[in-house]
């Protein structure tokens, strides 16, 4: 197997400026992942929202975050426009070349890409939905590489005000798409369970939550007195104080953690090494 010298990945953070936990645990996560190869990996970050920072096609993965606002606050916006022009380079690239370039997406990016694809319907949710919770495996879900390693359902960190649902499944079929995971079952509520997991090409993939969410990110998080009393103010005490006492359980957020990004790299640079 010839080894491929140098791994470039591009960070394109969709945070707008805001402040968030959410870079620092894709950067630690990338930083451990280095350390624990020992291969020669380097990452650049790329502040779209804000400044308008695209990376080219020179890299060899790419990963795309959260961030606020509603996923189609970009629409007619430069930077959006540059956003799903370099989804398209990426898979011109991945047709015309045996060395393919892989694509991870967080949260608001995954939902750009749902609409850049017409895959499901992004709508608004009728309330924010905040915590860790418990997310199913579909059966392409459990078959998924990326996913080698969760329980069925696995929890993760969920904060969105959007949502992708009414999926059309036979034109996920005809674009090569599929379902990987859905929110939680609610038997008590008559709302459809929206989609949490989309493979949308071979070296295409995305999820609606946080698969860099960390127990200590996700700790600083909830002690802000600002979100600790929204928190409270919205779903409960007690539901607080479940969320709080779940980051020490290890089969939860630091199992996923541990799981998604890692195998994603796993798969991504295992391709570039076989050619």
């Amino acid at each position: 197997m010839s080894e491929k010298n140098n791994i470039k990945v591009a960070v394109i953070d969709m945070n707008n400026g805001f402040p968030n936990q959410g870079m620092r645990g894709i950067q630690e996560l990338l930083q451990s992942y280095h350390k624990e190869t020992q291969l020669n990996l380097t990452y650049d970050l790329f502040d779209l929202r804000q400044k308008g920072e695209i990376p080219d096609t020179t890299y060899d993965i790419y990963i795309s975050s959260g961030g606020p606002g509603s996923p189609f606050d970009g629409e007619g916006e430069k930077w959006e426009h540059d956003f799903f022009t370099l989804l398209d380079q990426i898979e011109n690239f991945n047709e015309q070349n045996e060395h393919k370039k892989h694509v991870f997406l967080i949260c608001h990016s995954f939902q750009l890409a749902c609409r850049k694809y017409g895959l499901g319907n992004v709508t608004r949710r009728k309330s924010n939905s905040f915590g860790i919770f418990p997310i199913s495996l579909t059966e392409s879900g459990t078959e998924e590489v990326v996913f080698n390693g969760l329980h069925n359902p696995f929890y993760s960190v969920d904060n969105r005000d959007w949502q992708v649902v009414q999926p059309d499944l036979a034109d996920f079929k005809a674009k090569g798409a599929s379902i990987l995971a859905l929110e939680k079952e609610r038997p008590h509520i008559n709302l459809e369970r929206c989609i949490m997991a989309i493979r949308f090409s071979d070296e295409i993939i995305g999820t609606q939550f946080h698969p860099e969410a960390d127990p200590i990110g996700m700790k600083m998080y909830l002690l802000q007195d600002e979100k600790k009393t929204a928190i409270i103010k919205n779903h409960g005490e007690d539901k607080y104080y479940d969320m709080l006492n779940s980051l020490d359980d290890p089969d939860r957020i630091t199992l996923t953690q541990s799981v998604i990004l890692p195998n994603f790299l796993n798969q991504a640079i295992h391709t570039l090494q076989e050619v």
